[in-house]
């Protein structure tokens, strides 16, 4: 009876223990991974011009291509990168930051909407004008 409850103590301070070290690990890890995850580098011209290109390198890709889903997957993965990052502050109310949201708000739908299937000429066009004015925005620091 007495090893019984000098036990119960044992327990609950090991218990407690456990736990204190299981959330450290997660909220380690779970930092660590958010670091690595966000490949931006912060300067927003640069970020801006490198998701145009990869962007660009995605719409026009073939639809038979067999890295076309692989594209499409970095594509998506860089937008909500590039969206959150620079949602808030005094970039929004640059002329590029906002033609370069109306262009990665349509490719996000259209690959939200039709995963598979390629992006329409009409919206390559548009998206291709779209790409254009981002970067004479930002030649200008607009």
């Amino acid at each position: 009876m007495m090893i019984l409850l000098a036990t119960e103590p044992m327990k609950r301070i090991l218990s407690r223990l456990m736990a204190i070290v299981l959330v450290i690990l997660i909220g380690l890890t779970g930092a660590s991974s958010a670091a690595l995850a966000d490949s931006l580098t912060g300067n927003y011209p640069e970020d801006a011009l490198a998701l145009v290109t990869l962007l660009r390198q995605t719409v026009e890709v073939a639809p038979d291509a067999s890295d076309r889903i692989a594209l499409q997957n970095e594509s998506k993965k860089k937008i909500n990168e590039f969206a959150s990052r620079y949602r808030r502050g005094s970039i929004i109310k640059l002329n590029s930051y906002t033609t370069m949201r109306t262009a990665i708000n349509s490719l996000a739908g259209h690959y939200t909407s039709y995963p598979n299937r390629p992006v329409p000429e009409k919206m390559k066009k548009r998206l291709m004008t779209e790409f254009r004015q981002v970067e004479a925005a930002l030649q200008r620091g607009a």
